[in-house]
């Protein structure tokens, strides 16, 4: 049986990537992850995630944009690469995400006990 870091490896994988517009954080929110993704991230206060929540934000957004991009969470993957979940400027790669492994993605985080980020 594949550990939990062995399927967000190769859910990544298959997550088509595409460029954001420069400063936009439009779909950085408040979102939960697994405790598997949530350990590869900087620890973060109460006293930053209470303020992060009062905004709507993420606690990992900065003034420049995700601090976290490279290990962001598979939901966050996910905006913008599918239709049920479309970037608000209309940005998108190549080619969609295969529906079969957003079927997937959503199977797993289902699956996995969640935390807020």
């Amino acid at each position: 049986m594949k550990s939990n870091g062995e399927i967000i490896a190769r859910l990544r994988e298959q997550i088509p990537t595409f460029e954001c517009v420069p400063g936009c954080h439009d779909c950085c929110g408040p979102v939960t992850t697994s405790s598997e993704e949530m350990s590869r991230l900087p620890v973060k206060s109460d006293a930053e995630h209470d303020a992060a929540l009062n905004e709507l934000n993420c606690v990992h957004l900065g003034p420049h944009g995700c601090e976290v991009y490279a290990e962001r969470p598979l939901i966050c993957r996910l905006f913008g690469t599918t239709p049920r979940m479309p970037c608000p400027n209309d940005r998108r790669p190549e080619t969609m995400i295969d529906q079969k492994v957003e079927r997937q993605v959503h199977h797993y985080i289902a699956n996995t006990r969640q935390v807020l980020v």
